[in-house]
């Protein structure tokens, strides 16, 4: 495929077909087709094939290897090799033709030599494809340009036999404009050889930078290590051999093969490749891993938890890839102008060539005017001005820890207007840490909190986890002490026997009366909706902890940042309104709805959008599907529940709010960046083909303006990646998560040629 035209030719071939709803994206090269069961593969490529193109089921995301990367590396040979050759046989004549000091006796055969196998040779990609369109009764970009190197040459033919061009002696200046050269036919053999020579070119360069927009998909597919070692073994095998349960090692400077749980040693992973983040995280025993993540520190065994397709990197893949094949709203407009557009210009052409010759104008300057119209025209930039900064911006958004599911959802985030944030798991860690420690005079905290942590070691509250975590991390790797007689009181807390003292957690309700400042600390703890325990030492109350679910370190900067940008923050969630006042003053966030259940939430998510406002939703849980489903945007965090993420439109690998920013930016840049690409594409063709028809453009210059529109609206479209957000440094501390299964889309993806 080669501009907008032939898009709209498949497109409507697939759709003919029963049940079949098939879009086609010319920067890709791929058509996401969505068929019935009894509609196969076989009938999809026959269809294609039908309509002049061919068509093969694209490899797997994942699928990288040499035999596939040379395969790509010949393809960019053969079109440097056409390109180099058309260019050694196009530039003498071309010189020959624009410099008339340099001509010289019979120097019009000799460039009328070099022309023919240009013309024959050189084009011929151009006449096969118009031929084929001819068949089908369409007519597409190469029309146009096999139109005008044949005009072109036909008429230097006529010119050199029966003009008198063919005298020895022949001088011909060189105009922009149509003339006659004093009696003597004028030769255009520049235009029928710079044609083909400056469209070879604008394809070939344009090719390199479609390229560069889908680099990011490439560079996932190619994050995957190719083997692993086993554990146990020391056999290396192929990573797609690899299978759940099996145990494999990950040494130093090594990749992560797939996802999985570190089941012995500890190191630093570095998962900026994978999630955005350049920050190493630390993991050990128990804690899960990602495939692509490079081991920074120690030597790792892995159990593995997903393989091929249900990994997270596959899944990642597979969004990218999915997002890169849909059409935006925007989008379609311009196929539906593209889709006429060759048959008018071809209108236009004709009627040029009739006025001209009908006004008594010379039949040379009617044919060069009718060969520039035909020649400047250019619905290939009107056909990429949208795919290729889509391409670029998911790709971009990848990097950045931004999945897109589909381009609509890049037109939604640009007229969002109020973010509903859910709380934990959001703009909170979801986590439950120790906040603040309070302790009597002449109490030592460091003691109290390590007596607490022995005492809570065997309970599974999660406030006993969150100060048993708190007092290893202030232990630095040392043992806490042995708990003698635990037990714990349903309501109460826990009790146990410590270094010979009478240790207890206690609720404070159940504490009893407590000393002004643990009684202060109870306070504060219950203003900002934190969970409060006392700690007693042989019945004496000596300690207050807090615990609560942190803020992420990003949010307050995601908030402020969000409402500078026009976008009204509302906080929903489930917990009291003590917790949900407190992180919203801590946040700056001005409208706050507590206690909100799930139907709750969607019928929040439901009355904004009735007083019209463009509605976003972030959230992570199975309590926030129906609201993310019911928005006109869901944004769901990466750690989020398969519920959660299914249901958004956006997905955040990086676990930061200030992704939540980037996505905005980087919606806004991408629209920006398409405006300028379509007011481009379309301004272009409406200046240029009255140039043309009006006689002020030479063929061959109107081929090189041609072809430099195209590559214009790749390369803008490719500063999105230059310019766009940049993946940023924070830290982040390692987290126990849960596993996900992969959900498969019922489609299948065709590559086009």
């Amino acid at each position: 495929m080669t501009c907008a035209a032939c898009v709209a030719r498949v497109e409507k071939k697939l759709n003919r077909v029963d049940g079949v709803s098939a879009t086609v994206n010319l920067a890709t090269g791929l058509a996401r087709i969505t068929h019935p069961p009894e509609v196969g593969v076989d009938l999809l490529v026959s269809t294609v094939e039908r309509a002049g193109y061919t068509a093969q089921l694209p490899s797997p995301p994942l699928a990288t290897g040499d035999e596939d990367e040379g395969g790509e590396d010949d393809g960019d040979d053969d079109g440097r090799e056409l390109l180099v050759i058309t260019a050694v046989l196009s530039v003498p004549v071309l010189v020959l033709s624009m410099v008339p000091a340099l001509q010289f006796d019979y120097w019009q055969w000799l460039c009328f030599t070099l022309a023919g196998p240009v013309v024959v040779w050189s084009s011929s990609p151009f006449h096969a494809r118009a031929l084929s369109g001819i068949r089908h009764a369409t007519a597409t970009m190469d029309t146009l340009v096999s139109l005008g190197v044949i005009a072109s040459y036909l008429w230097s033919v006529y010119a050199l036999y029966f003009g008198g061009a063919g005298d020895p002696g022949m001088r011909m200046p060189f105009s922009w404009l149509p003339s006659a050269g004093g009696g003597t036919a004028h030769l255009y053999l520049e235009a029928a050889v710079g044609v083909p020579l400056f469209v070879l070119a604008g394809r070939y360069l344009e090719a390199r930078a479609k390229r560069g927009t889908g680099s990011a998909l490439r560079a996932l597919a190619e994050l995957g290590a190719k083997d692993v070692e086993l554990k146990g073994s020391g056999e290396r095998i192929s990573v797609s051999a690899l299978r759940t349960g099996q145990e494999f090692m990950v040494r130093p400077g090594e990749k992560v093969a797939t996802d999985g749980v570190v089941t012995e040693g500890s190191s630093a992973l570095d998962l900026s490749l994978v999630t955005g983040e350049s920050t190493p995280v630390e993991v050990g025993p128990g804690f899960r891993v990602v495939g692509g993540a490079v081991n920074s520190g120690g030597l790792l065994v892995v159990r593995a938890t997903a393989v091929g397709a249900d990994t997270q990197l596959a899944r990642i893949t597979r969004l990218v890839t999915d997002a890169q094949a849909g059409k935006a709203r925007i989008q379609r407009l311009a196929d539906a102008v593209a889709g006429v557009f060759v048959p008018s210009i071809v209108t236009v052409a004709a009627c040029v060539l009739g006025f001209w010759l009908g006004a008594g104008a010379d039949p040379e300057a009617a044919v060069t005017a009718a060969v520039a119209v035909l020649v400047v025209a250019c619905p290939c930039a009107l056909g990429l001005a949208t795919p290729t900064a889509f391409l670029a911006a998911t790709g971009h958004g990848a990097r950045l820890g931004v999945l897109i599911k589909d381009p609509g959802a890049l037109e939604r985030l640009r007229r969002v207007d109020t973010a509903v944030f859910d709380k934990t798991g959001t703009l909170t860690t979801g986590r439950m840490t120790l906040v603040e420690t309070v302790v009597a005079e002449g109490r030592d905290a460091a003691e109290v909190l390590r007596l607490a942590g022995a005492v809570e070691y065997g309970s599974e509250h999660p406030v006993g986890r969150a100060l048993v975590a708190a007092a290893r991390r202030q232990a630095g790797g040392e043992p806490l002490p042995e708990t003698a007689g635990f037990r714990a009181v349903r309501g109460e807390g826990v009790h146990g026997g410590v270094e010979g003292r009478e240790i207890s957690v206690r609720s404070p309700r159940a504490a009893g009366p407590l000393p002004d400042t643990l009684h202060a600390g109870l306070l504060r703890a219950e203003e900002a909706g934190h969970t409060a325990v006392v700690v007693e030492i042989d019945s004496r109350p000596v300690a207050l902890l807090a615990v609560g679910d942190t803020l992420r370190p990003s949010s307050g900067a995601a908030v402020t940042k969000l409402k500078r940008l026009g976008i009204e923050p509302i906080l929903v969630t489930g917990d009291g309104s003590a917790a949900a006042e407190a992180v919203a003053r801590e946040l700056g966030i001005a409208t706050v709805h507590a206690g909100v259940s799930p139907e709750g939430k969607s019928e929040l998510v439901a009355a904004l959008r009735a007083e019209g406002r463009q509605v976003a939703v972030i959230g992570d849980g199975v309590n926030d599907a129906a609201a993310l489903a019911g928005a006109d945007l869901g944004i769901a965090m990466g750690s989020g529940t398969d519920a959660a993420i299914g249901a958004a439109d956006i997905t955040l690998v990086r676990e930061d709010m200030a992704a939540v920013v980037d996505a905005v930016l980087l919606t806004r840049r991408t629209l920006a960046t398409i405006r300028a690409n379509l007011v481009w594409a379309f301004g272009y063709n409406v200046v240029t083909v009255p140039l043309a028809a009006t006689g002020w453009l030479n063929p061959m210059f109107a081929a090189l303006a041609m072809s430099a529109s195209s590559v214009l609206v790749v390369g803008n479209s490719l500063r999105l990646r230059a310019d766009g957000p940049r993946p940023r440094r924070r830290p982040q501390a390692a987290e126990r998560v849960s596993g996900r299964s992969a959900v498969r889309r019922g489609s299948d993806d065709l590559s086009l040629r």
